[in-house]
C-alpha cells in the first residue's frame, strides 16, 4: 500500500484544470467548427451511405438535418466542460457522442479523433472541475487546491506512448526517403504564400527527419528542466506548422496544452491562476481501500495502450497495403495512397455480367477510400449486394477488381 502512495499524493491540480478549460474550449471548435467548415455535411448529410466500424455497423446518422443537430449537443458540452458547468454530465454527454462519430464513419477516421475519444471518458473520471468551475463555486464541498498525482502523470505517460509510436512507425524507407510528404506537398503548391515554399526537397526531407526526431525526443526533453523550454517552443512550431500545412483540427492545438502536464504546477498556477493561494498540505482524497483498485485499473489502461499499437506485427500482411492494424495504432501521417476499384456482377439467372462503378453509389472521398481500404472495400459489396437485391439480382457473384499506388509507386494489384 506505501509503494502506491507517490500515486495518490496531493498535488497542485493547476495543469489539470487548466487544460480542463483548454480541453472543453477545443472540443467546442470540433464541434461546430465541423457544421460551419460543412465537415458535418460532407461527411453525412450528402453520403447515401456510411462506413462505419465493422462491428458497429449498427451505428449510423440520423436521418434530415439530425447530425447538424447532433453536432450543436456536442458543442454545448464543449462548454459545458469548459466552464465546469455539470462538468461530469457535460463531458459524459461529449464522450459518447464523439465516440458515436468516430465509429459510425471511417472515411474520414483520424488517429486524432480516437486520442480525443479516449481522453473524453478518462476526463469523466477525474477532479478536473473542482477549481475555476461552476460547479465548484455552487458547491463549495467539492473545491480543492490539489489532485492525486496520477492525474498528472497519467496525461505525460498517455502522450508519451503517442509520440513513441509515431516515430517508430515513420521509421520506414518511404518516409525516410520523403516520398509521401513529396505527394502531400506538391498538392498544395497553389497554397497562398507558402505553396512555393513547400515544393523544395530539402524541405521535404527537413520534415521527414523532424517528424521521427520531434515525436521520438519531445517528451523526454519536456521532461528534463535544462531542455524543457526549448523542447516546449520546438513543439509550438511543429504544431502550428502542421495545423497551417495539414489543417487537422484541433490535434495541433491540444499537443500544445499538453505541456501544461510537464511544467512545474506551481508555474502553471502563477502564469494562469494568479488568484489562487497555494495549496497547503492536504490529505490525500482517495480512500485508502480505492487506491489498489484505481492502480489496476491504470496498469491494465497503458498495457492495452502499449500492446494494441504493435498488433500489425501479428498479422500475415503488409500494414501498409492491408490496413489490418493501422487504426488505434499512432500510425499518423505515414503514406499516401492512390489507386481505383471496380466490380464485375455476374447475375446467375440470366448469365448477364456487367460493371459497376463505386461512384455512382458513394462519394468521390469514400470511393477513394475503398481503393485502398480492405475492409471498407468489404463493406461497399454488401452496399452493392442491397442495392443489386432492389432491383431483383439476387442470385449474383460480385468480383473486385482494382489497384493500388502506395507512395507514388508502381500501381500494383490489391484486389
Amino acid at each position: 500500500m506505501k509503494k502506491l502512495g507517490i500515486l495518490f499524493r496531493p498535488v497542485d491540480n493547476s495543469p489539470l484544470i487548466l487544460f480542463r478549460i483548454v480541453f472543453g474550449l477545443l472540443l467546442f471548435f470540433e464541434a461546430w467548427g465541423a457544421i460551419l467548415t460543412g465537415w458535418v455535411r460532407r461527411a453525412f448529410i450528402e453520403p447515401a451511405h456510411t462506413f462505419p466500424f465493422i462491428d458497429f455497423s449498427w451505428l449510423q446518422p440520423l436521418p434530415g438535418d439530425g447530425m447538424y443537430y447532433y453536432y450543436i449537443v456536442m458543442g454545448i458540452a464543449g462548454l459545458m466542460i469548459m466552464f465546469g458547468f455539470y462538468y461530469r454530465v457535460g463531458m459524459t454527454i461529449y464522450a459518447f457522442m464523439w465516440a458515436g462519430v468516430y465509429l459510425m464513419q471511417k472515411t474520414n477516421y483520424n488517429n486524432h479523433y480516437y486520442l480525443a475519444m479516449l481522453l473524453c471518458f478518462v476526463m469523466i473520471l477525474l477532479p478536473a472541475n473542482t477549481y475555476a468551475s461552476w460547479d465548484a463555486r455552487k458547491n463549495p464541498k467539492i473545491k480543492r487546491l490539489t489532485c492525486p498525482q496520477w492525474c498528472l502523470w497519467f496525461f505525460m505517460l498517455q502522450i508519451g506512448i503517442v509520440y513513441f509510436y509515431a516515430s517508430i512507425a515513420k521509421m520506414y524507407p518511404d518516409w525516410l526517403q520523403a516520398r509521401p510528404i513529396e505527394i502531400w506537398f506538391n498538392a498544395k503548391k497553389d497554397y497562398p504564400v507558402i505553396g512555393g515554399f513547400l515544393q523544395y526537397s530539402w524541405l521535404h526531407y527537413s520534415v521527414a527527419y523532424g517528424g521521427v526526431l520531434f515525436d521520438l525526443l519531445v517528451v523526454p526533453a519536456m521532461l528534463w528542466k535544462k531542455t524543457r523550454k526549448f523542447a516546449f517552443a520546438i513543439s509550438i512550431f511543429f504544431h502550428l506548422f502542421n495545423s497551417a500545412v495539414f489543417q487537422i483540427g484541433i490535434f495541433p492545438y491540444l499537443g500544445i496544452a499538453f505541456a501544461a502536464f510537464f511544467f512545474p504546477p506551481e508555474t502553471i498556477r502563477r502564469i494562469f491562476f494568479k488568484r489562487k493561494p497555494a495549496p497547503e498540505e492536504e490529505r490525500p482524497s482517495v480512500p485508502a481501500q480505492t487506491r489498489p483498485w484505481i492502480a489496476v485499473a491504470l496498469a491494465i489502461w497503458f498495457t492495452i495502450q502499449v500492446l494494441l499499437p504493435v498488433r500489425h506485427w501479428f498479422y500475415p500482411s503488409n500494414v501498409y497495403w492491408t490496413e489490418e492494424g493501422h487504426r488505434l495504432s499512432w500510425r499518423m501521417m505515414l503514406r499516401a495512397k492512390g489507386g481505383f476499384v471496380n466490380f464485375k456482377v455476374v447475375d446467375h439467372d440470366s448469365g448477364e455480367e456487367w460493371t459497376e462503378r463505386p461512384r455512382d453509389y458513394i462519394t468521390r472521398k469514400q470511393s477513394n477510400a475503398i481503393a485502398g481500404q480492405p475492409d471498407m472495400c468489404w463493406q461497399f459489396v454488401q452496399i452493392l449486394k442491397k442495392e443489386l437485391a432492389t432491383r431483383g439480382k439476387t442470385n449474383v457473384s460480385i468480383y473486385a477488381r482494382g489497384k493500388l499506388s502506395l507512395n507514388g509507386g508502381k500501381f500494383q494489384p490489391l484486389y
